[in-house]
C-alpha cells in the first residue's frame, strides 16, 4: 500500500503515529544505507534513553490512617490526637527512547564514528522537555568533534531544532516544509540544506564519509516508501475525516484535501 502523498505524509506527524514512523524510517534508512558503504564502513543503530513524566492520567491516590494514638493529660484524662496524613500526588513516568543511525569505520580498538544520522522527533522540538536538552546536547558535541552530522527534519510542529541557526536558513529558503541539514566537521562554517516543500518527493542525500573517502547516496523517498508499505499507516490513518495537526495553511489543506478526496 501506498501512501496518497508523493512526499512526506502529514497524517503521519500525529503524537500517537510518528514515534512508529520514526522508528521504521531509521531502520530502513541504515538498511538502504549499509549496501553501498564501501568497506570498512559500516552503518549501526543506535539508542538514546531518559525518563520522562508521562501524559497518562493516574487518579489521585490518598492514603488515610484510622488509628488514632491516645495519651494521657496532666489530669489523667486520655487525650485523642488526630494525625494528619499529606495527600499522596503520585507523578508517573515513561521510559522514552530514540534510535538513530551511526556510520563507523574500523574495528575495536580502531573503531571509529564517522557520520551520526538523526531523525528528529517531537520531544527533540518541544521546548522544556528533557528529550530536547539531550538531543541538543549531544548535537553540540557533534558539532564539536570530528564527526558529521546529518539531521533530518519531518515535522511541521514544535520549535526549529537543526544546527543550523534559523534565521541564517531563512534568509536563503524563507518558505520549507520540511528539512534535511547536513554539517560536514571538515566545513565546519557551512550547513548543507535540503529544503522539502509538502507536494515534493524526499530528496536524494548525500551522505559524507571521512575526506578523501567521498560520499554515498541514499533516496529517503524510497525509505518513505518501504517504512510506509511495511507499517499500519494505511489502516491506522482515517484519510477521509481526520484533519492533519500542526494546523497547516489554507493553500496546503486544500492541497492535502485533494490528495485525500475531501
Amino acid at each position: 500500500m501506498q501512501s496518497p502523498f508523493p512526499g512526506m505524509d502529514p497524517y503521519l506527524e500525529a503524537l500517537s503515529i510518528f514515534p512508529d514512523f520514526h522508528d521504521g524510517f531509521i531502520a530502513y534508512l541504515r538498511e538502504a544505507i549499509q549496501p553501498r558503504l564501501p568497506e570498512p564502513y559500516y552503518a549501526a543503530l543506535g539508542r538514546r534513553a531518559w525518563v520522562e513524566v508521562s501524559e497518562r492520567f493516574i487518579g489521585p491516590d490518598v492514603s488515610v490512617i484510622t488509628s488514632k494514638p491516645k495519651f494521657p493529660d496532666t489530669l489523667g484524662a486520655v487525650v485523642t490526637l488526630t494525625v494528619s496524613e499529606p495527600i499522596v500526588v503520585h507523578v508517573p513516568h515513561d521510559e522514552q527512547t530514540e534510535t538513530f543511525v551511526e556510520i563507523y569505520t574500523g574495528r575495536g580498538q580502531d573503531r571509529r564514528l564517522v557520520t551520526a544520522i538523526e531523525v528528529l522527533s517531537p520531544s527533540n522540538k518541544q521546548p522544556g522537555e528533557k528529550g530536547r536538552d539531550l538531543y541538543l546536547r549531544k548535537q553540540a558535541e557533534l558539532l564539536d568533534s570530528q564527526c558529521h552530522l546529518v539531521e533530518i527534519d519531518l515535522l511541521r510542529g514544535g520549535t526549529h531544532t537543526t544546527a543550523v541557526p534559523e534565521d541564517r536558513l531563512r534568509r536563503k529558503v524563507p518558505v520549507f516544509t520540511y528539512h534535511v541539514c547536513s554539517h560536514h566537521f571538515d566545513r565546519f562554517e557551512d550547513f548543507l540544506i535540503y529544503p522539502i516543500h509538502l507536494p515534493d518527493p524526499l530528496p536524494t542525500i548525500s551522505i559524507p564519509l571521512l575526506p578523501g573517502d567521498g560520499e554515498v547516496s541514499v533516496s529517503l523517498q524510497e525509505v518513505f516508501e518501504r517504512t510506509y508499505a511495511a507499517g499500519p499507516y494505511h489502516r491506522e490513518v482515517d484519510y477521509a475525516e481526520t484533519v492533519p495537526l500542526p494546523e497547516m495553511t489554507p493553500e496546503q489543506a486544500q492541497w492535502v484535501g485533494e490528495r485525500v478526496g475531501r
